[in-house]
């Protein structure tokens, strides 16, 4: 299968994109900015995937080079069948900065959707990743009511295994609603490489010395990978809630990338 392409380079104090190649039904968008790194908005035709849609995309950022590789709206993944897939390959060179910070995904009602996320960093580079799953259309009666999900994740820095995860939701194993309860919506953050481990230190910190109410309207934990990253779960009674909590756990990207990637959507 041919793939989808992104090639991000450093042309003196700010990031280019060098290559941008899509097919349907993936689009990818790159507007400017103020900052230093290169922006990207992922995008599919119909605003979705539909049954038997496959995605690839191939990221390389250069050395020194920084990208924020975000959507331009929900990932929408319609009733399928057969099953649809998104897998995301990125390598960063050393001293590169990626950021991915798509919109959430939504999964309607009898949807089989399965996504791969693998990084791979020099010793210097950084990641900064953001993955949230709402629990579909609540309002038509299809919270979650999708009929697989599978989410994968892999980290590795230099020749090092961080993490190599797969989440499952699966009605086979139990009732995915009963599972969830209250809760509406659910995340994963990870802040991994050298450059960002203060930046972990801080929020772990701050996770720790968070007290739980009775009935909390998130839950969060937090997973440090030996020294150089940090894994974090959240769940939350919305996704509004949810997606808060990550723009304020991630207040440090605009300072870092000299632009808010978040600041024209609010």
């Amino acid at each position: 299968m041919l793939c989808d392409r992104l090639k991000i380079e450093r042309s003196g104090e700010r990031s280019v994109v060098r290559a941008a190649f899509a097919k349907s039904p993936l689009r990818l968008l790159t507007p400017g900015n103020h900052g230093r790194a290169a922006w990207v908005y992922a995008n599919t035709l119909g605003g979705g995937l539909v049954d038997g849609d496959q995605i690839r995309l191939d990221v390389a950022v250069s050395s020194g080079a920084a990208c924020v590789l975000s959507s331009q709206g929900e990932s929408r993944i319609y009733r399928s069948p057969r099953g649809c897939s998104h897998e995301l390959r990125a390598e960063v060179e050393e001293r590169g900065l990626l950021v991915v910070i798509p919109d959430p995904t939504v999964c309607f009602a009898s949807a089989r959707y399965r996504q791969r996320t693998e990084i791979s960093l020099a010793p210097t580079a950084a990641v900064a990743l953001s993955d949230v799953l709402l629990a579909g259309r609540s309002a038509y009666g299809e919270r979650w009511a999708f009929a697989r999900y599978a989410a994968e994740l892999v980290l590795r820095i230099g020749e090092r295994t961080l993490i190599e995860e797969t989440l499952l939701l699966d009605p086979a194993q139990g009732p995915v609603r009963q599972r969830f309860g209250r809760f509406e919506a659910f995340a994963t953050l990870l802040l991994a490489g050298e450059p960002l481990r203060a930046a972990a230190a801080a929020l772990r910190q701050e996770i720790d010395a968070m007290s739980a109410p009775a009935n909390p309207e998130e839950l969060v934990s937090a997973s440090p990978l030996g020294e150089d990253a940090l894994l974090i779960r959240m769940a939350a009674v919305s996704g509004e809630v949810l997606v808060h909590r990550i723009r304020a756990q991630l207040s440090f990207l605009p300072r870092l990338l000299g632009d808010d990637p978040w600041a024209r959507r609010n």
